[in-house]
């Protein structure tokens, strides 16, 4: 009988789901380990084999972790809200949350047949109200809360309204969007809009004027990352910054505690700092600047010791002063030109280093030092969420400002000599080192000196402050969609208003489109009712924005702690227990979005007690891509021929993909292509002179568009789950990009089929026996055993397949198929082939899971040789080995290799000198 996959996969996978295997509760007695994925958009698409990449991945290390004693938690669920169903809501005029469960019903297939060791009674969806309900409540709570910078921690708000009652603003430390001050008597005297007003300045939820990247085309807000080229990434629509009233997270406020937290856990250095150079810390100064138009211009630099080379000052297109500074002479040139910048995303303003544009605002501001007046530009080289959104320029010593002077023609002034000769006419000379020159106090004085004797100086005269600033803003949380969680506030006389917890979830309505309304509203203002009712029967207007995609998968990895709780988000219990995620597995495009707003939520629930840990993830892997091998064939232009790879040459040709599933170890299946195409149906195809047709190959992203998709379905059937699951671990390191090869799985296939014939003869029967073992058949465990241990804990997946080639190798040669070797290989195998290895197990040992086995452990008195191979030196020149026991003296060694055959040839009748003899070494015969 031969290895049928499909009859184990399908059974034991019943079998595991009977049994329950998977499931796991709290259990003190044993140590804990948390292993997740980052969980799936349920797309339309389903699955394509690059996806299970990281999940088996995760799974292996989670089986693992089980047989070495570990209480696993290795949950799964769906990032389920998005713009991708609400998009084809839009087309279709069918619900989103109806083609969501189609995908979600398709996800599950895919990922079931993959024999992933997920505890499935905990899945989470984030568009199931029973859990957005809990993702609302963390809402309300940012709501009420602020950001003391004295205990640097979040803290109720209802402790800054008696701040305020008591004191004003005196005394007080907070992050807020700016500085107010007020007494306490006037806190008394404010109408309660004016407080109310006032505390959204400060609360960690807020509503404020923002400039948002607005897409006409799909209705709503999005995110900087959703944005490319000025074009949405999702349909290419145009893309324009707009100002808008906006829901935001004060995510500014932990800027620093995100880049500590960063030195504590174990993520891959490119990772943190992509982090880093996001959150993008700075130290430096505030200037202020004294205009000729009234305003007063505040910079912020951190290159103070180059005020002196400052020709001109740049505002950012969106700064609240381009208004008020421009002259009537240039205000229809800055409309024009604000109306251009609209189009730019800030990514392509940051991103776009060739570009120059600006415009003059008819301003002059006044050099604080020397009463030099400086033009005041605008230009979408500067942004308005970095330091105070104006800079001064210093075109000398920076790039882009020295771009920008080189446009339009502004004075270069050098104000740092490096020491070396440098052409400040072709190019900024931008390093911190050197000295200061034509700078009056600062002259002379190394850079580092210099700045700090500047900020002293700026301090001194009241004209500025030491400042450290960060790149990091504030996150936009509202979106104008539908297909999102509602957030949950109320409008009393225009005043934002929480929901009472009691009313949540606050459910999505049913609305008749899934569009904006006609006035530009979202779509949830087209609801009926959509109001909140209050004990004396007032109606209020709710919230008609929604929820980002990100704010459910910010905290759901808490949720799997305690999935069912009605009661709260997740027990105290549950999470002192499980406190944070050991292993994360996920893509590295999540860097800068969802890693950084989890761990910011995460800092934020610490503060309020609801977590015990500052990170939510202790140790991250990105997996890398599979990448499509994608096919070609090459049509001869002008002609209805097609030519072989190897003929192309000798034609003026075309490249077409082709669908790969139509080409086997490079071969083109002739006519499936034409039935595939048929307006190729009566062309000619030149072909090698073997008659087959060889196709071109390229590895590129697996898509749709390039017909390189490769199905998992389609794989698990020919060749069944643990041979996928094998062959993914075997192409390369986990972390790296690697490209698919169909061709290259019957390999993995068939080292599978030799590793059941270990158990199984040609006719089915078992042939396991209770012999013990001999040496070399333990040596062979032993050393399996230790390897794989060691690269599992390495996440070394690649290297652990060739060691079970090897064993299984070796085993086959020496006909093993005795239980005692056999019943701990299938352990150390069931991680990467669960299915396959549970049918051996069970075989040998009835009735019992190798899901729950101990892992076997190695002996490393087996694994020492007792023999050694000696290289045979005549007068220092190595010419034949002896294999001799390590157990022998000296003189026994030089007894048995004067007796050797081989000697009595080199010595030629010689008497030796003298014999060296370094045991475990080499022999030395000097003659």
């Amino acid at each position: 009988m031969e290895y049928n996959h499909r009859d184990i996969e399908k059974r034991w996978a019943e079998y595991w789901r009977r049994h329950r295997l998977y499931e796991t509760k709290e259990d003190p007695s044993k140590p804990k380990y948390y292993v997740l994925d980052m969980f799936p958009y349920p797309s339309g698409a389903g699955l394509h084999v690059g996806h299970p990449l990281g999940y088996i991945a995760s799974d292996i290390y989670a089986r693992y972790k089980r047989h070495r004693g570990y209480n696993v938690l290795h949950p799964m669920g769906y990032d389920s809200f998005g713009l991708p169903a609400e998009q084809y809501a839009i087309q279709t005029g069918q619900h989103p949350a109806i083609t969501t469960e189609r995908n979600i019903q398709r996800y599950r297939q895919q990922l079931d047949q993959l024999g992933l060791s997920y505890d499935w009674s905990r899945e989470v969806r984030t568009s199931d109200p029973a859990y957005y309900k809990w993702t609302q409540w963390i809402f309300l709570k940012f709501f009420d809360s602020w950001y003391n910078k004295d205990t640097d921690k979040a803290e109720p708000i209802q402790s800054l309204i008696a701040h305020f009652e008591k004191n004003g603003t005196r005394g007080i430390n907070a992050a807020c969007t700016e500085p107010l001050e007020f007494s306490a008597q006037d806190w008394a005297n404010f109408s309660e809009e004016k407080k109310q007003e006032i505390l959204l300045n400060y609360r960690l939820a807020y509503r404020s004027e923002s400039v948002v990247n607005w897409c006409p085309a799909l209705g709503t807000v999005l995110a900087n990352d959703e944005v490319k080229d000025g074009l949405s990434e999702r349909g290419g629509h145009p893309v324009e910054q707009k100002k808008m009233m906006q829901w935001s997270l004060r995510i500014s406020a932990y800027a620093q505690r995100l880049l500590d937290g960063l030195d504590t856990i174990d993520w891959s250095e490119a990772l943190k700092e992509s982090q880093r150079n996001w959150i993008g810390r700075s130290e430096g100064a505030l200037i202020r600047f004294a205009t000729d138009q009234g305003p007063t211009i505040t910079v912020f630099t951190t290159r103070p010791d180059t005020l002196f080379g400052s020709t001109f000052l740049v505002l950012a297109p969106e700064h609240e002063l381009v208004n008020a500074i421009t002259t009537d002479v240039y205000r229809a040139d800055v409309e024009a030109y604000l109306s251009y910048v609209k189009s730019r995303s800030e990514r392509d303003r940051m991103a776009d280093v060739k570009t120059v544009t600006g415009q003059f605002t008819g301003c002059y501001a006044i050099h604080p030092f020397t009463d030099e007046k400086l033009p005041v530009y605008i230009a979408e080289y500067v942004l308005s969420g970095y330091g105070t959104g104006a800079i001064m320029a210093v075109p000398a010593h920076d790039g882009r400002d020295h771009r920008f002077a080189l446009k339009f023609q502004l004075p270069i002034r050098q104000v740092i000599d490096p020491g070396f000769e440098w052409d400040f006419s072709k190019e900024a000379y931008e390093e911190k080192v050197g000295i200061s020159v034509n700078s009056d106090f600062i002259s002379g004085l190394q850079v580092p000196q210099a700045i700090q004797r500047m900020i002293e100086e700026l301090v001194a005269r009241g004209i500025g402050q030491r400042k450290v600033n960060y790149r990091l803003r504030d996150a936009v949380f509202g979106r104008q969609r539908y297909w999102g969680e509602p957030i949950p506030i109320y409008y009393r006389n225009g005043i934002p208003c929480p929901l009472p917890v009691d009313q949540l979830p606050l459910e999505l309505p049913p609305i008749d489109k899934y569009l904006p309304t006609e006035e530009g509203e979202p779509p949830l203002a087209r609801a009926q009712n959509w109001y909140y009712i209050d004990d004396k029967g007032n109606h209020w207007p709710l919230e008609t924005t929604t929820m980002p995609g990100w704010a459910g998968s910010s905290w759901y990895y808490l949720r799997y702690m305690d999935p069912h709780n009605v009661h709260a988000p997740f027990s105290k219990d549950a999470e002192n227990y499980w406190q944070n995620v050991d292993l994360y597995m996920g893509g590295s495009e999540h860097a800068t979005g969802h890693l950084l707003y989890a761990r910011f939520w995460h800092k934020f629930l610490f503060d309020l007690g609801y977590v015990s840990t500052q990170e939510p993830f202790r140790k991250l892997i990105n997996q890398g891509m599979i990448q499509g091998m994608s096919a070609f064939v090459y049509r001869i232009k002008g002609e209805k021929r097609f030519v072989t790879y190897s003929k192309k040459e000798q034609y003026d040709t075309q490249a077409l993909h082709v669908d790969v599933s139509l080409v086997e170890n490079n071969t083109l299946n002739i006519e499936a292509f034409k039935q595939w195409r048929s307006e190729y149906a009566d062309y000619e195809f030149i072909t090698e002179d073997d008659g087959s047709y060889k196709v071109g190959r390229e590895v590129e992203k697996m898509s749709k568009s390039k017909y390189n998709v490769i199905n998992p379905d389609d794989i698990v059937e020919k060749y069944g789950a643990d041979t996928l699951r094998v062959y993914e671990m075997f192409l390369g390191p986990i972390e790296l990009s690697k490209p698919w090869n169909t061709d290259g799985i019957t390999g993995v296939y068939n080292f599978l089929r030799k590793y059941w014939r270990l158990h199984f003869d040609a006719k089915g029967n078992f042939t396991v026996s209770d012999e013990d073992p001999t040496t070399d058949e333990l040596k062979v465990l032993h050393k399996t055993i230790k390897k794989v241990t060691h690269d599992i804990e390495n996440f070394s997946y690649n290297t652990c397949v060739s060691a079970f080639m090897i064993c299984v190798n070796e085993l086959s040669a020496l006909k093993c198929h005795k239980k005692q070797i056999l019943v701990p290989l299938a352990v150390l195998l069931a991680p990467f082939a669960p299915h396959l290895a549970e049918e051996c197990y069970q075989k040998m040992q009835p009735g019992e899971s190798v899901v729950l086995a101990a892992w076997p452990e190695w002996d490393e008195e087996i694994l020492v040789e007792d023999a050694f191979e000696y290289p045979v030196s005549f007068n220092g020149k190595t010419r034949f080995n002896i294999v001799l026991s390590k157990s022998l003296s000296t003189k026994e060694i030089e007894e048995a290799v004067l007796t050797e055959p081989k000697t009595a040839k080199y010595l030629d009748g010689k008497t030796p000198k003298k014999i060296i003899v370094v045991p475990g070494r080499i022999i030395n015969i000097v003659i």
